[in-house]
């Protein structure tokens, strides 16, 4: 194998995800070893060095050549990182400090000059013992992220994120006022998309869905009434359109209960870049005003007010 073919062999079995087993990282690596092509890692070293000192040393042994304004590029990448890892340590100066500098720690030195040998495993079994792995870490990370939600009186746990932010308060604000004692039939979730899906109930209702069918972001269903509520969660793209209409009509054709199409938005804001592109005989719901509705359909509600 290459230095480089090695670097990131060294990273894999470390556990970091995927896009810290680049080849940008892999110089990273070497470089805050000095290992040269030639070199063996037992003579790895850790002294203190810059991004600058990264990058002259990938060029100088490796050919390959990474511009100056590229330094963010590398804290981003590879030096956040592998400090989160416990691969490097800085020297605690203030970030703008011109003597700022970064080195493999101790543990991780005593490691990599073992790669290749008989004890490698047993090295690295006891530095990951001692060290969680970067994916253990972005993982309970995101674990931690997640915001639970009950639905259905069960509970879940939606992926965090604007988009989920809004579905969360679909089901737990406007449902609870503007679709009281309903069953949701479907939502969705950035990672899982079928996060839950009542097929059953679904096609008993008449419903027609087919792989290419993009589900609304919430369906509830509301049995004393007979309502279908449509709900589309938006942040960024997908509302209520007359184009989405037709849609909605075409999958839910078969279906007898009453269809109420909604677009949800987290706020005002979002809500105004949106407005010309409603459909009339539609609703408006706003998280930030939970208790208000907005009726694209004026004749309907049309009456003086007590």
């Amino acid at each position: 194998m290459t230095k480089v073919e090695e670097a990131r062999e060294i990273l894999t079995q470390l556990q970091v995800p995927k896009q810290q087993q680049s080849d940008l990282c892999c110089y990273v690596l070497l470089a805050m070893a000095y290992i040269q092509e030639s070199a063996n890692w037992e003579y790895a070293s850790n002294d203190w060095i810059r991004i600058h000192d990264i990058i002259s040393f990938t060029e100088k042994n490796y050919g390959v050549a990474y511009a100056e304004n590229s330094r963010e590029t590398f804290r981003k990448q590879a030096i956040h990182h592998f400090r989160n890892a416990a691969f490097i340590e800085d020297n605690g100066l203030a970030t703008n400090s011109p003597n700022y500098r970064y080195r493999l720690t101790e543990e991780m030195l005593l490691l990599i000059t073992h790669f290749g040998k008989k004890d490698w495993e047993k090295k690295k079994a006891s530095f990951l013992k001692d060290h969680q792995s970067l994916i253990e870490q972005y993982a309970s990370k995101k674990t931690m992220q997640k915001m639970s939600v009950k639905i259905n009186n069960s509970d879940f746990t939606f992926s965090p994120g604007k988009h989920n932010q809004l579905q969360k308060a679909i089901i737990e604000e406007f449902a609870p006022r503007f679709a009281p004692n309903s069953e949701c039939l479907y939502v969705g979730d950035t990672e899982q998309k079928d996060l839950v899906k009542n097929e059953g109930k679904l096609k008993a209702l008449g419903f027609e869905i087919t792989l290419h069918d993009k589900m609304p972001d919430v369906v509830l269903y509301s049995e004393g009434k007979d309502w279908i509520y449509f709900v589309e969660a938006v942040t960024s793209v997908g509302p209520m359109d007359p184009k989405r209409i037709k849609e909605l009509e075409e999958m839910t054709k078969n279906v007898s209960a009453g269809k109420i199409y909604t677009t949800a938005f987290l706020d005002f804001k979002t809500f105004k870049k949106f407005s010309e592109m409603l459909a009339w005989e539609t609703e408006v719901w706003l998280a930030e005003s939970p208790d208000h509705m907005i009726h694209l359909n004026g004749d309907k509600f049309m009456g003086p007010r007590k």
